[in-house]
């Protein structure tokens, strides 16, 4: 659906993008269920697709809609497109890029795409290839807008245990996990430049088994985030020394740990690039809400990767990457004549589950993502 919008917003737009006018929302959708024919059974059986489709012309366009009424576009042409693919094909490239065939010639026939529309929409992603720098991912970034990152996060880390617990929710990685973060004693602070409008907070909790409930000793949070100003330590170096609001904590034997930060701060993406121009065309603004990001390890348990929200955020509910989740929010509370200078405290359990559950789970660590923002 949003993929829909943005063509129709797209074909529109003038040099002036804040004069366009959003297009009515699609049909309805239903699911219908869709076979994949292989030409030759030999390599790989036929296999079954369910997706999407709008009730219209039906799947691929062909007569099947809901009155049965017949497609005014050739019933046998995306089949056709499929079949040219090798009988060497690998099974998974072919299951894939079948139904990315499938989706895309019917988004195409569904919304009726003018050549200029398609033209358009080329120049577009070329736009965003051509934007690309070390520590600039344009493409990572659009995915992030149309919340496919979130999507794809949620797929592959979705668990639920025999007892039916669920671990703490994971969601994207984000922006500038470092390999090299350094471990750090418990309790100590993860500031080495204060800004003059930070607000020391007092971080702690339990990681936990989320069967059990009992807490998980040598298990290691890693911890970043970004300054006051919005920029991580790598894009500051004016400010900031390297490492700076970074650091890695192991659990002691009652699967606590506890340390020293920022309250973290709300924050703008770069709106110089093709993905700020996806952000005016559908009326929407560039912000992250604040938040602090951590991945939890354990060699017995499925790791969590995700980013922790201020519960008083305004830009929760409309976060540009589309991120946020209800068990990943914060509460910030005020204390006076902390020990060590701490204006807010507030507390976090982090619950795991075993790796029986997913035994080849594994962390998305790959430098693809370092150069995301």
């Amino acid at each position: 659906m949003m993929a829909l919008r943005f063509v129709r917003r797209f074909a529109s737009v003038s040099k002036n993008l804040s004069s366009y006018k959003c297009s009515p929302p699609s049909p309805s959708q239903r699911v219908v269920s869709v076979t994949l024919q292989i030409p030759s059974t030999k390599h790989i059986s036929t296999t079954s697709i369910t997706m999407a489709t709008n009730g219209t012309n039906g799947v691929n366009g062909h007569a099947n809609g809901a009155n049965g009424t017949k497609s005014k576009f050739d019933p046998n042409f995306t089949q056709h497109v499929i079949d040219l693919m090798s009988p060497e094909t690998k099974p998974r490239h072919r299951q894939v890029l079948g139904s990315l065939i499938k989706h895309l010639h019917d988004f195409c026939r569904d919304v009726e795409l003018t050549q200029e529309e398609w033209v358009l929409g080329v120049n577009y992603i070329n736009s965003i290839g051509q934007a690309y720098q070390k520590n600039r991912n344009e493409a990572w970034r659009v995915c992030d807008i149309l919340g496919i990152e979130s999507l794809v996060d949620e797929i592959n880390h979705t668990v639920e245990t025999e007892s039916g617990v669920t671990p703490t929710s994971s969601t994207i990685l984000g922006p500038f996990w470092s390999p090299e973060t350094p471990f750090r004693d418990l309790g100590a602070s993860v500031v080495q430049n204060m800004p003059k409008d930070g607000q020391l907070t007092y971080f702690h909790g339990v990681i936990k088994d989320a069967e059990t409930g009992k807490g998980i000793p040598d298990a290691v949070f890693d911890m970043w985030q970004a300054s006051t100003n919005g920029k991580y330590d790598v894009f500051d170096p004016e400010n900031q020394t390297r490492h700076n609001l970074r650091g890695k904590f192991k659990t002691d034997a009652e699967g606590k740990f506890y340390f020293y930060c920022l309250k973290p701060t709300e924050y703008a993406i770069d709106t110089s690039g093709p993905s700020a121009d996806l952000l005016k065309l559908m009326g929407r603004h560039p912000y992250r809400p604040a938040h602090i990001h951590m991945m939890v390890t354990h060699p017995d348990f499925i790791g969590v990767t995700a980013q922790l929200y201020p519960s008083d955020d305004p830009y929760l509910e409309t976060d540009t990457a589309c991120a946020v989740k209800d068990d990943l929010l914060l509460t910030f509370k005020p204390v006076q004549n902390e020990a060590k200078g701490a204006t807010l405290d507030v507390e976090y359990d982090v619950r795991l589950v075993s790796k029986k559950y997913k035994p080849d789970s594994q962390m998305l660590m790959q430098n693809a993502n370092q150069n995301k923002f």
